[in-house]
């Protein structure tokens, strides 16, 4: 069920002109920073051919830029640019505004069932993510 709300919140794309994966490595790159091709590869789960492709042409937009990575020469970093980043904000806000749409369709019982599971499930992505301490 988690699975279908996401794919619908996905294909909300505030007519960026995106794919969902290019989506995805934005998001990735613009909530946790600069990172390395390899590290956004393992995260997203792609292949680093594809997320080769992807990144090329996240950077060809304007919405991520390469740059050396300043802890080791050999390698680069990923990020998002000021423009990436108001790309990401506005896919959120319409996502969220969409969501909010259909919960304001639910009785107020369900309403609340859903406000008081957010912790929970906050603390379960923390957890997915590796992030829980």
């Amino acid at each position: 069920m988690l699975f279908r709300l996401g794919r619908r919140l996905r294909a909300i794309d505030a007519g960026s002109g995106l794919t969902p994966a290019e989506l995805s490595v934005l998001g990735a790159v613009a909530r946790r920073g600069p990172m390395r091709p390899s590290e956004l590869a393992h995260c997203e789960g792609i292949n680093p051919t594809t997320l080769s492709r992807l990144l090329g042409h996240l950077v060809d937009e304007g919405a991520l830029c390469r740059q050396d990575d300043p802890a080791d020469g050999r390698g680069a970093l990923v990020s998002a640019t000021a423009r990436g980043r108001r790309l990401h904000q506005q896919i959120r806000a319409v996502r969220a505004q969409a969501l909010c749409e259909h919960i304001a369709r639910l009785p107020a019982s369900q309403q609340r069932a859903i406000s008081g599971a957010l912790p929970a499930l906050e603390a379960l992505v923390e957890l997915v993510d590796g992030r829980a301490r």
